[in-house]
């Protein structure tokens, strides 16, 4: 397949002197004010190289968390630019807001390869808004945009949409990589395709299921999200975690299923417990039958067993969202065969979803995996056939 036809990547922006405003996904979890988890940072980190290497100054641009257009200390970008600073072992400077003449003056005085991090572009109500003044503020700050945000990419706000129309933009090499491994799953995967999906809700990933329906081989459905379909079935729940409003989409894909040549599977038996706690009693259970007064937790052994047939035996694997609730120890074994399955594919393998790629690292097993994304509603969303309108941007740029 050919690669998505970015009009211009940043591979291409040689010129030195100049002043990129560069938009990253640092949306990381903190605690205490330290980062928890810095895969999304070391991910920008390809692109911010590059551009240093090649005499550019950099404005960083991110969000992180909600704070719904308000400051928010505890959500500053300050512990994320720190981090920042030892991974590339350079001065990161810390702008006091998002935009503004400090900030404007700021930028002015960097130098070549020099890095100035905005604060939270989130504190200004005018970014999920897609307001042209913020737009238009940040667009003074450089003389070119990267957009590397591959995770903000499906949301059309001021600092992926907005300020995309107002400079040169171009595509960073994680938002390229990241869009074609994901359409080439779709569009050109080596036979046969399997696609894993878990987690809770059949609405998160109704789309993706009907779209693999189409191109899929088979897809194997685990995690919270198996009970709506078993509702839709008939089959008892108990105290089973389930989406109501997911059985009638589950049912509509179990009729869509039927007239296609791709096979949906779901659980033949489950680990069940009293309670969402990994101190509660824990039950094998031979079928998918929940009785009252427990709750399926897990896909059980012989489900898992064949769930990493399908996955060795595939040409290409996708997989988004977990078996069960591997966050609880007694509930863990199907995601870890899953993710031990994926690891040891010799197909091509892909990984999404934040629970994903955390059970990925809490194996230790997200480096035998072919592509790791970094986007959570932007991978389904790619997956599902929408256009991303911070991709769009940069098309129509």
């Amino acid at each position: 397949m050919a690669a998505y036809p970015f009009p211009r990547s940043v591979q291409q922006l040689t010129d030195g002197g100049r002043r990129a405003l560069v938009r990253v996904d640092f949306n990381v979890p903190l605690d205490n004010g330290r980062v928890t988890d810095e895969t999304r940072i070391r991910a920008a980190l390809p692109t911010l190289e590059l551009l240093r290497d090649r005499g550019i100054a950099l404005v960083l641009v991110s969000h992180l968390g909600r704070p719904k257009g308000k400051v928010d200390p505890a959500l500053s970008m300050k512990p994320v630019g720190e981090r920042l600073a030892e991974l590339l072992d350079c001065e990161v400077r810390q702008a006091p807001a998002v935009v503004g003449r400090e900030v404007e003056a700021m930028a002015d005085e960097l130098g070549s390869g020099d890095i100035l991090l905005l604060e939270n572009v989130r504190f200004e109500p005018g970014e999920t808004e897609n307001d042209p003044d913020l737009a238009d503020s940040l667009s003074r700050l450089a003389d070119v945009y990267v957009n590397d945000a591959f995770g903000a990419a499906h949301r059309a706000h001021a600092s992926t949409v907005g300020v995309a129309r107002l400079l040169p933009g171009y595509a960073g090499l994680l938002l390229e990589s990241e869009v074609n491994e994901l359409t080439r799953v779709v569009e050109s995967p080596a036979p046969p395709l399997v696609v894993v999906l878990g987690g809770a809700k059949v609405s998160d990933k109704v789309g993706v299921i009907e779209r693999f329906l189409e191109v899929a081989d088979s897809i194997l459905i685990g995690g919270a999200m198996c009970f709506s379909f078993f509702r839709a079935q008939g089959v008892a729940t108990g105290n089973s975690l389930v989406e109501e409003a997911g059985v009638a989409l589950a049912e509509q894909a179990l009729l869509k299923a039927e007239g296609s040549d791709c096979e949906l599977m779901l659980p033949v038996d489950l680990v069940l417990g009293e309670s969402f706690d990994a101190a509660t009693e824990r039950r094998e259970s031979d079928g998918v039958e929940v009785p009252d007064g427990w709750m399926g937790l897990d896909v059980g052994q012989r489900t898992a067993a064949a769930y990493a047939a399908a996955i060795a035996a595939a040409g290409t694997v996708l997989w988004n969202g977990p078996m069960g609730a591997f966050e609880l120890e007694p509930f863990a074994a199907g995601t870890r065969t899953v993710a031990e399955a994926v690891a040891s594919a010799p197909g091509t393998t892909v990984v999404g979803g934040g629970d994903s790629v955390a059970a990925l690292h809490q194996f230790g097993l997200a480096e035998k995996v072919d592509w790791v994304s970094t986007g959570g509603g932007a991978s389904l969303e790619l997956l599902e056939g929408k256009k991303l309108p911070g991709v769009e941007a940069l098309r129509d740029a």
